[in-house]
């Protein structure tokens, strides 16, 4: 019963389960009440996305090494005991219940979730 890393907004896979939105903000322009219809997420998970300054500045690196600068500075965010706790949690779900979790930027090669993915896995999670 893997998690599955997707782009919100695109539409669900078959047994993809609960979507839960590791993003910042929620989608703009689209009311609450649709965002589980439109394919967003049915649950908002912002602990797990990087903090505002870092989500700007990875928005901003169009080089490798301030991907890398970004990276490394995500990483660290998600080692405060809170959010490693959640990160710890969706790990040890992973292996019993299938969900989703997902940013709504077009390639997960820039994307805080291929770090994610990433610190999942480093947890033991099961990923599909």
């Amino acid at each position: 019963m893997p998690i599955r890393v997707v782009r919100l907004g695109d539409p669900r896979l078959a047994g993809e389960g609960l979507r839960i939105g590791t993003v910042r903000r929620p989608p703009r322009g689209v009311p609450k009440a649709d965002f589980a219809a439109r394919d967003f997420y049915d649950v908002w998970l912002p602990e797990v996305a990087p903090s505002e300054a870092l989500l700007k500045s990875g928005q901003a690196a169009q080089d490798t090494d301030r991907w890398r600068v970004f990276t490394r500075r995500y990483r660290a965010e998600m080692k405060q005991p809170e959010k490693a706790h959640v990160l710890d949690l969706l790990a040890a779900l992973s292996r019993t219940v299938s969900f989703s979790v997902g940013c709504y930027c077009a390639s997960e090669e820039r994307c805080h979730r291929s770090i994610l993915r990433e610190l999942l896995l480093e947890r033991g999670a099961v990923i599909g």
